[in-house]
């Protein structure tokens, strides 16, 4: 658990943060600077503990005795009193391990742990039996077996204080490792993060490898543990393959990437990264150059008392079979306790002449200087230690990584069920540290690399040196030391004489650590030790005691700071980011007014009912509100899709024109991005039109919308959302015939606001209900309107002098013979006719009386031919013009060059055919008759062909019908003796002509057939809708 708080470390100090920079760094900047407002100084203690159970029955049930309640050491030993040890205390036989004997714990003693440790780490070896080849492939290649890991959570749950929690755990076959922390500190635990690196059979088996976790304490030290088992053997290529062991899990660890507040950083970690890393497990490192034989008849003679012979009662209180401890007596400045620190700080405040120093002879001998103490055997045994000797030779954990002094007997191999009874198996294998504990500080790290910088910079230079023919820095004039008395000895010294040093102020630094988060932590090792009183297994277990003193991040305060920085951000920011303010003109709308300004999406431009083709415009006014200059643009956007996959055209545009702009003025738009200095201001048009008939349709079936939002994007500002609105008028534009013939007196529009309002259809008009009308009431309007206003055209061109009458066979229905070329004026026009036709009001009223009889025509031609092409199903639907296809009829499969006769049995035959299929659709079947007899009347005025030339034609030379005529007409007239007799050819042919346009122009606009892909296949059915038309727009000879 958490320590009181030790005093604060200074933190290094920050530059200041320029806020008018706002960016995410700067933000995180400003934050860190006030990093001191929100992390506060808090100590946890760290048990880290490693032990091989070598697949032992009950070692699970010592857990509790030797790693929570710290039982386990021994106290009798000739050079050490541990009572003076703050860790350790009498063990009064409160707490046993399994094996112990109730003598033996009159004088153990036991670490003083339970609820003042605040992470327990544990690290095991050969939780399962792994001794073939046939267990290792299968815990990899299928799940490994998870009991043993139960059976140790269980057991480590059971061991540690109540309301401890488990921060990970995780197996590799036989490698486990579990980490719990104290209730205060698990909430400040993040990023846990654990990886597993198999390194055994083929280099990925389990056998032998790491698991290894990552994890952050306060959201500032991060900590990494690492559970090891290397390869085991004594022989050198073992020793090699440990070292390959080691750099494998270096390299192949690779942690998740840190997560704070919701933010991911781009790239995973590894080892090396961390602030404190801890290494242990059974690193299997053996004594090279010593008989293993010798080795334990030396340790054994410890053990029963034998070595010192001048000390004979020693041999009253052998030790053979029992643990043995040496607890060092000096400590080094990296195992200070707090007690001790505390007692330094208090002493340094007393006077100089109050000081009382210790007799010499109280302070107990140093057991290293006795050469008949155990320590002084062991002494002589760790040069021989392969681990430290990989690391002297800097070919492992060279980099930074520490060991605490080892003051106890090797932990492996002992007679399982024994204490101090090294292996008397015939194998005889010999004493070992092979179970370790290093840890390493992100200083050790960095002072490591800056170590081999520099070495490497020394060697570049001995080399330069060496190339120059310099083998002695005393051979190089430039090397040797320059004596200037008129200069030397100017610069007075710094401090004050004989305060400002003190040897023992040299280490005072030792065991800080600048973490990457910038908090200044410190860690110490209290103790390294092993309990030798645990039997269960063959290697005793090695604990390592830490204190760890650390800026931890405080939530709340964090967050408050955070919102606080953002804020004087965000203000900054505004300060010098340009400000544009946006106001909606007023304008009319439905007898009502508006006008509203705007920083956000409180407005919204209304435009009001919309109708097809007609366009609506709105106006923004935007003025540079703030003290920079201000570059702005409409964000355009992609066109997009209905459901089907259909494009939906673009309704709405926007542009930038001047303030004084006049809508009725040809001045030019400016461009699409338009730049205000301060104060000045520039106007918006936005405009809504519906000109696309698909767009309409979608529109009258409740598909489509007319709502948007525009995007005011104001460089380095922020944007502006402008929503827009416009209600559809409903139009008998981009009907079918099916719903127009449903639809009642008083129009479209009325009726589908009736059924909006009183059943609630906002759609097209439902088929179910009656049926008003036997075909739509606006193509009577349009074909009687059309022909009346022929009429009056011809009565006009009777009358008036100089009045000119288009001559094109297709007027008034083909658009390059409107003599009405003004496309304003028309296109108001139209938009008035369809007005009328969806109120159900008279054709003549959309007009205003200044209107000529021919702009009505043309007018009321186009709009006929645009209520023709907006039908949904079109008058010959699909499936009628498939039936007259597959009739076969050869007045229309095979068209002729030259016309049959009106009254030719085939033609009268075919006619009949089709108005049969057409019976089985009445209304459209009325629609087409009633279509095809309006524009046989509009043609027979325009061409008129008399009586009187009919019978010249019947009575002629050759005695041929009209519709043998034909071509031959021309050849008629030279044959032809009378004027009578020729200008009646002139009349049928330019009747004959104008049938022609005509049926051309209706034909594809009044059947309806799938598009042929290849060009010559559409000309044909073009072809085939064209004869249709004209077989019953043609002359009949008694007509």
């Amino acid at each position: 658990m958490s320590s009181p708080e030790p005093p604060r470390a200074e933190s290094t100090t920050t530059e200041p943060v320029d806020l008018s920079l706002s960016s995410p760094h700067s933000l995180q900047r400003a934050v860190y600077a006030r990093r001191r407002e929100y992390t506060r100084p808090h100590r946890i203690r760290i048990k880290v503990a490693t032990w091989n159970v070598a697949a032992c029955p009950g070692t699970d049930k010592d857990l509790a005795g030797w790693l929570a309640s710290g039982t386990g050491l021994e106290a009798k030993l000739a050079s050490l009193d541990l009572s003076q040890n703050h860790n350790s205390e009498p063990d009064h036989g409160s707490h046993s391990v399994q094996g112990e004997t109730e003598d033996a714990t009159d004088e153990s003693v036991r670490l003083v742990d339970g609820t003042n440790i605040g992470l327990y780490v544990l690290g095991l070896q050969e939780v399962v039996d792994l001794s073939s080849a046939t267990t290792q492939v299968m815990n990899r290649v299928y799940a490994a077996d998870s009991s043993p890991m139960e059976k140790w959570k269980t057991a480590m749950q059971s061991a540690v204080p109540e309301g401890y929690s488990l921060v990970t755990s995780d197996q590799l076959s036989g490698l486990l490792l579990l980490v719990y922390a104290s209730p205060e500190v698990a909430p400040t635990i993040s990023n846990v993060s654990t990886v597993s690196v198999g390194t055994g059979l083929f280099g990925v088996m389990g056998n032998k490898g790491a698991v290894t976790t990552r994890i952050v304490l306060g959201e500032a030290t991060k900590l990494v543990f690492v559970n090891c088992h290397l390869a085991s053997g004594h022989e050198a290529a073992f020793l090699d393959r440990r070292i390959w062991d080691a750099n494998q899990i270096l390299s192949r660890t690779a942690f998740q990437p840190l997560t704070f507040a919701g933010v991911t950083e781009a790239q995973g970690e590894k080892i090396g990264d961390e602030d404190f890393a801890f290494w242990f497990g059974d690193l299997n490192f053996r004594l090279d150059g010593l008989p293993g034989d010798d080795i334990r008849r030396l340790l054994m003679l410890h053990t029963r008392g034998e070595y010192d012979l001048s000390k004979t009662t020693r041999r009253e209180d052998s030790l053979e079979g029992e643990a043995i401890v040496v607890q060092r007596n000096s400590e080094s400045s990296d195992e200070v306790t707090d007690q001790d620190s505390s007692t330094t700080r208090s002493t340094d405040q007393a006077t100089e002449d109050t000081l009382s120093l210790p007799d010499p002879d109280d302070f107990p001998d140093d057991p290293h200087g006795d050469p008949a103490s155990l320590q002084a055997t062991l002494d002589s045994l760790l040069p021989h230690d392969q681990l430290l000797r990989v690391m002297k030779e800097r070919k492992l954990f060279h980099d930074g990584w520490r060991e605490g002094p080892i003051t106890f007997l090797p932990s492996y191999k002992y007679d399982v069920g024994t204490v101090g009874l090294f292996d008397s198996s015939e194998k005889r294998r010999a004493p070992s540290w092979c179970d370790r504990v290093l840890f390493r500080t992100r200083k050790d790290y960095q002072d490591y690399q800056t170590k081999v910088e520099e070495e490497e910079e020394a060697r570049k230079k001995d080399e330069e040196m060496k190339a120059r023919g310099i083998d002695q820095a005393g051979d190089d004039d430039e090397v040797l030391f320059d004596y200037d008395p008129a200069r030397d000895g100017e610069e007075e010294p710094q401090g004050q004489a004989g305060l400002d040093y003190d040897e023992y102020d040299e280490d005072d630094d030792e065991g800080l650590v600048v973490t990457e988060a910038g908090a200044v932590d410190r860690v110490q090792l209290d103790l390294y030790t092993s309990h030798q009183r645990v039997t269960s297994s063959d290697h005793k277990p090695v604990v390592s005691l830490f204190t760890l003193d650390y800026d931890a991040v405080v939530p709340d305060l964090k967050a408050k700071v955070h919102a606080e920085v953002a804020r004087e951000l965000d203000r900054a920011e505004n300060e010098g980011r340009p400000g544009i303010t946006i106001v909606v003109d007023a304008r009319e709308q439905g007898g009502s007014s508006q006008a509203s300004s705007t920083s956000g999406m409180d407005h919204v431009v209304d435009f009001g009912e919309v109708r097809y083709l007609q366009k609506e415009i709105s106006f923004l006014t935007l003025a540079n509100t703030g003290r920079v200059s201000a570059t702005f643009s409409f964000v355009e956007k992609p066109s997009t899709e209905d459901p089907d996959g259909s494009s939906i055209p673009q309704w709405l545009s926007s542009s930038f024109v001047r303030s004084d702009f006049d809508e009725d003025s040809s001045e030019e738009r400016l461009g699409k991005e338009v730049t205000l200095e301060p104060g000045e201001t520039v106007k918006a048009m936005l405009e809504v039109i519906v000109e696309d008939m698909f767009h309409a349709r979608m529109l009258n079936d409740g598909q489509s919308r007319l709502e948007d939002v525009l995007v005011l994007r104001v460089t380095d500002g922020r944007d502006h959302f402008i929503p827009v609105h416009a209600a559809w008028s409903p139009t008998c534009i981009g009907r079918s015939i099916e719903e127009l013939i449903r639809v009642p007196d008083g129009g479209i529009k009325v009726f589908a606001k009736s059924l909006a309002d009183t059943k609630g259809f906002s759609g097209s008009i439902p088929y179910d209900l009656d049926v008003r009308c036997a075909a739509p009431k606006e193509l009577f309007k349009l074909t009687d309107a059309a022909e009346s206003l022929t009429e009056r055209v011809l009565a006009d061109a009777q009358m008036l002098e100089n009045y000119q009458m288009p001559e094109s066979p297709g007027w008034p229905f083909e658009e390059s013979s409107w003599k009405f070329t003004d496309k304003a004026r028309r296109r108001s026009l139209l938009i008035g006719l369809i007005a009328a036709l969806d109120e159900d009001k008279a054709i003549a009223d959309a007009f205003l009386p200044e209107i000529t009889a021919i702009e009505r025509l043309e007018s009321v031609a186009e709009v006929l031919l645009l209520f023709l092409r907006s039908l949904t199903d079109g008058i010959v639907t699909m499936p009628i013009w498939a039936r007259i296809e597959q009739a076969s009829l050869p007045s229309i499969a095979q068209p002729a060059s030259v016309p049959r006769p009106a009254t030719d049995p085939v033609s009268e035959d075919d006619k009949a055919a089709v108005l049969d299929i057409l019976g089985s659709a009445p209304n459209h079947n009325i629609s087409f008759v009633f279509l095809t007899a309006a524009l046989t009347k509009i043609i027979a005025e325009l061409s008129p062909l008399s009586q009187a030339s009919l019978d010249v034609l019947k009575s002629g030379p050759t005695g041929l019908g009209l519709g043998a005529l034909g071509r031959r007409s021309i050849s008629f007239r030279r044959s032809g003796t009378t004027p009578a007799a020729e200008a009646a050819a002139i009349a049928l042919e330019k009747r004959q002509a104008r049938e022609r346009r005509i049926a051309e122009i209706f034909g594809k606009i009044v059947c309806r057939a799938p598009a042929p892909e290849k060009e010559k296949d559409k000309k044909a059915l073009e072809d085939r809708q064209k004869a249709l038309l004209q077989l019953f727009l043609a002359k009949r000879d008694d007509s």
